[in-house]
């Protein structure tokens, strides 16, 4: 049985997030197109998977690099652990903030001050590299801390 699917995965999105791309590239993806060069690349894309290459446009390779240069030198598994490692009030603070609520929400519901509430919510987002409410949604949902 082959361990190796004979599948090419060209990924073409709007979202141009250091975290997006290294969940679909881990997830086995060889390509990543964002809408805005579709007219350029797309042919050029599709031509390299076939190829059995990679294709990432320049903004996304550099994304990609400057990733990859951000983390060399430290150990992957560490990095990885450290980042999803959250206390149990970052998990609460997280919960609330995917659940819709704004700061000063959460600030009430954890009997904090709203200060307190956006200086979690800055060093959570930091810490997990998410650099929207959206991809801080994402998160919640895929560790299971609040339901789709």
């Amino acid at each position: 049985m082959k361990s190796e699917s004979q599948t090419k995965i060209l990924v073409l999105t709007i979202d141009e997030s250091d975290a997006l791309i290294r969940e679909v590239l881990d997830a086995g993806a060889r390509g990543y197109l964002l809408k805005t060069d579709v007219v350029t690349d797309l042919i050029k894309a599709v031509n390299a998977l076939q190829s059995n290459k990679t294709f990432f446009t320049p903004k996304v390779a550099e994304i990609v690099l400057n990733g990859y240069l951000k983390k060399s030198g430290e150990p992957k598994e560490a990095d990885a652990a450290a980042a999803n490692h959250l206390s149990p009030r970052q998990r609460e603070v997280v919960q609330l903030l995917a659940e819709g609520k704004s700061s000063k929400e959460v600030a009430v519901a954890l009997g904090m001050s709203v200060k307190t509430a956006e200086t979690h919510r800055a060093n959570i987002m930091s810490r997990l590299d998410c650099h929207s409410l959206a991809e801080l949604v994402r998160y919640a949902i895929r560790k299971k801390i609040i339901r789709p």
